[in-house]
């Protein structure tokens, strides 16, 4: 490691990669430089720290950190290959579509392969208005869907206002409002895309029939309905999706983050037969250099097999549980699905200073920017129960 301190390393974060970051995190007392990881945890690389990691990256981490079994399937593949080449047809990629299809009773069979959740967005939205012809777009505000184009376009305005004016036809309701997507989709809507549970919204339950009505909106008025699980999706929820709550099948979902199993970025764009078609006529319409590399798609592969062997997702369930049990009383309201989960203070900036309070316990947990009362809560799926009663006993240690 080329610096030697905890300022050296301050310094040369500020003069080259982001001086505003590192002015925030020194005002706020908010110093953690990730040292060693390992399941549930990770210390601080200067000092002996360690803290429980309940943010997860957004879900990056949801099999805790380095994973040996994702590490030992990464590890063997790169003794074999290495990233590929994007122009080729490649056993893994396919074997990895094949398993993602499956998730989805093959509803969904055509899978094409990304580095980030906005470049996968940012297929998904192309593909619609390859298949409709039309350009609208549909999205929740409040919601975030990435930093690439046409997912900052339908993402929350704060994100993309320095950037200049939106390109046209985007449009944004409320979540969980029927009638005001039910007025603004209409037949110049190429897709509807949300979030199944808008993390950065606050993570803010559907209503029972949402996405039912969603997807009678869509169908009656011939658009795409596109679901972005980067976050809820591959077990955080308690299912492998979560639109699985209810009787719906999206046109595309996205996946990514937890995909990678915190070891090799990769993310995935799931679509029907009908989206997947413009791959028949146009076969090199779009390409990712380094989306379905083969090291990303072993990881990726270990992450299903552990997601669904036997019992996982019963346990996830009862590990969101446990929490629930264990926080009633609390000075906070809890909204969970699984493990997709938020503590709901009362006041604005509760959750920001919720984040700090905790931080300096030993818990490490974001707050949901969009609503600020609210901190986002992510323990790794595969958390014990001893660490489960840990962090519970932290929490209610600082909130009471």
């Amino acid at each position: 490691m080329q610096f030697d301190d905890r300022s050296s390393l301050h310094e040369s974060f500020r003069n080259h990669v982001n001086p505003g970051k590192i002015d925030f995190f020194e005002a706020v007392g908010f110093d953690a430089v990730m040292g060693e990881r390992g399941g549930s945890t990770f210390t601080d690389l200067y000092d002996d720290r360690r803290w429980f990691n309940c943010h997860c990256n957004g879900g990056v981490f949801n099999l805790g950190h380095r994973n040996p079994i994702v590490l030992e399937a990464v590890q063997e593949s790169l003794r074999h290959v290495d990233i590929g080449n994007h122009h080729l047809v490649s056993p893994a990629r396919a074997a990895l579509a094949e398993r993602l299809s499956a998730t989805t009773n093959d509803a969904l069979p055509g899978v094409v392969f990304g580095v980030s959740g906005g470049e996968a967005i940012d297929l998904a939205i192309k593909v619609a208005r390859a298949a409709t012809g039309r350009l609208g777009v549909v999205s929740a505000l409040g919601g975030y869907h990435g930093h690439t184009g046409l997912a900052l376009a339908a993402g929350d305005v704060q994100y993309r206002e320095p950037f200049g004016p939106n390109p046209a036809g985007f449009a944004q309701v409320p979540f969980d409002d029927l009638e005001a997507l039910g007025q603004q989709v209409n037949e110049n809507t190429a897709a509807v895309l949300l979030e199944t549970i808008p993390a950065t919204l606050g993570m803010p339950l559907p209503a029972a029939g949402y996405f039912e009505g969603v997807r009678k909106i869509c169908d009656d008025r011939g658009a795409k309905l596109i679901l972005d699980e980067v976050q809820t999706g591959l077990g955080r929820t308690g299912r492998i999706w979560a639109y699985e709550d209810e009787e719906i099948v999206p046109d595309a979902l996205v996946t990514g983050k937890g995909l990678s199993g915190g070891v090799y970025p990769i993310t995935a764009t799931l679509m029907t037969r009908e989206l997947h078609e413009l791959f028949v006529r146009e076969p090199f319409i779009h390409i990712s250099t380094f989306g379905g590399a083969e090291p990303g798609c072993a990881a990726g592969l270990a992450v299903l097999d552990i997601i669904e062997s036997p019992g996982f997702l019963d346990r996830v369930d009862a590990l969101g549980r446990r929490f629930e049990d264990a926080f009633a009383g609390a000075p906070f309201s809890l909204r969970r699905r699984g493990m997709f989960m938020g503590l709901v203070f009362a006041d604005e900036g509760a959750g920001l200073m919720a984040t700090k309070q905790l931080f300096d316990e030993g818990v490490f947990a974001v707050y949901a920017n969009n609503d600020t009362r609210v901190l986002q809560f992510l323990p790794p799926l595969t958390i014990s129960d001893e660490d489960a009663d840990a962090i519970i006993a932290i929490v209610r240690g600082v909130f009471g």
